[in-house]
């Protein structure tokens, strides 16, 4: 008996972005580098060798629809399987009907969303009908698999890392969501480009995020006769942003970044935290607002208060768990902590003098006496003769030369007063005096 389709399973009632889940690779957007001509993922999808594995990346990339497009491919039935609901007794089930599929010559593809979070049981019980080839599992985690999936499954399951969508790609995809009968494409749609450009930026590579938007604003449009158009004003409000997103690759993106970092360099927390609310509230990927909280952990602080890069690492991990808007928070405490903390950039200017120096002997030898010697002609040719173990002296220390000849008496790291690096001041002024009575 044919099941009959109620009204909310009409496909104009579906949501834009299921209407327009790709069936094929060419309809694909975005993973090129495992998906291109050629490509290994490609390649094994097309010569029909699909082996069980995980697709690992941010939301909105594709993984699902990546695993019906292989079942498609490969003439295999497909099971969607999520582990936020279902549980050993779901699997068994599951497995069974594998198993009859495998009696009949049919394969199985068993995809499980959010595989991470399967416990260590849930896990292993999928194992022996990987190891059978009852089924091709494939599973889909935001979630480094090395941490999230049991080591015996991992272990028969290749890993693909499916990466964010570039704008360039989601303009494409939204492009095609207005010209595709699927879309709005038996719809008259007038809309400037630059709009969907500022979709694209406000998604961060999310496909799902990129097309709710494209149709919310879409249906908030203003009618006039056959045709509805968007304008910046309808998409500002239903992203609930002021000004869409500046451009992220522009010069007020650059503006933005600099005043924060500028902020926090001149110990203004106030100022900083504005700063960090106008790009987060503009859209900015937290992830790239954290990297460069890293960044001034190091060059602008350093060893003045080792701490920071502590903060900085921690308030970055959170974004990756938690997301926006949760992880304003966490952003917020490091900032405070970076405008807060004392200021140094000896580290900084170590590296960019020593950088100088390096660029300039790239030629220049590595002293015999700290050279690796791990094989018998090496030590006849006195790699590593005369070398020294600090760990073998009282003090811990050598009067051993670990520059360049060229380069001798050569110092790149002048600490300062700042903080704790006020220690680390002394501590070198020790053993350089050290070093120098023993020469």
């Amino acid at each position: 008996m044919e099941e009959q389709l109620s009204l909310f399973d009409r496909p104009d009632s579906q949501p834009l972005a299921a209407r327009l889940r790709p069936g094929t690779l060419e309809e694909f957007v975005g993973q090129k580098h495992l998906l291109g001509e050629g490509k290994v993922l490609r390649r094994l999808i097309e010569e029909d060798h699909i082996s069980s594995m995980i697709f690992w990346g941010p939301p909105g990339v594709g993984k699902t629809t990546l695993a019906r497009i292989i079942a498609g491919r490969t003439k295999a039935a497909f099971i969607n399987f999520s582990a936020v609901t279902s549980g050993i007794r779901e699997i068994r089930s599951v497995m069974e009907k594998a198993e009859q599929n495998q009696r009949y010559g049919e394969r199985t593809i068993v995809f499980v969303d959010e595989i991470h979070r399967f416990n260590k049981a849930q896990q292993d019980a999928f194992l022996p009908f990987v190891e059978k080839g009852s089924i091709i599992l494939i599973g889909a985690t935001t979630e480094n698999p090395s941490f999230e999936i049991n080591g015996a499954l991992l272990s028969r399951c290749r890993v693909f890392v499916l990466q964010s969508l570039k704008t360039e790609e989601l303009v494409e995809l939204l492009d095609r969501a207005l010209r595709d009968p699927r879309g709005f494409g038996s719809q008259k749609v007038k809309m400037e480009p630059e709009l969907l450009s500022m979709i694209a930026e406000f998604s961060n590579g999310d496909a799902r995020t990129a097309l709710s938007v494209l149709e919310m604003a879409v249906l908030n449009g203003e009618l006039s006769g056959d045709t509805v158009t968007v304008t910046r004003e309808d998409l500002e409000q239903c992203t609930s942003r002021k000004s869409l997103l500046y451009d992220k690759k522009g010069e007020e993106h650059y503006n933005l970044i600099s005043a924060l970092h500028k902020s926090m360099r001149n110990s203004d927390p106030d100022a900083a935290v504005y700063w960090l609310a106008r790009m987060l509230e503009a859209g900015e990927d937290p992830l790239y607002i954290a990297r460069r909280v890293t960044r001034f952990a190091s060059e602008d602080v350093g060893l003045a208060d080792p701490r920071a890069l502590e903060i900085a690492v921690a308030a970055y991990q959170a974004c990756h768990f938690i997301g926006m808007p949760e992880c304003s928070v966490h952003l917020t405490e490091a900032v405070v902590y970076m405008s807060l903390a004392p200021k140094s950039n000896a580290l900084y200017t170590a590296y960019e003098q020593a950088k100088k120096d390096a660029l300039s002997h790239l030629a220049e030898p590595v002293p015999l006496v700290i050279r690796n010697a791990p094989t018998k002609l090496m030590q006849e040719l006195d790699y590593g003769k005369g070398y020294q173990y600090a760990h073998n002296t009282r003090e811990k220390l050598t009067n051993m030369q670990c520059l360049p000849d060229s380069l001798l008496g050569r110092e790149y790291y002048r600490p300062t007063e700042q903080g704790l690096e006020a220690r680390y001041k002394e501590r070198l002024l020790q053993i350089k005096d050290w070093k120098k009575r023993h020469s």
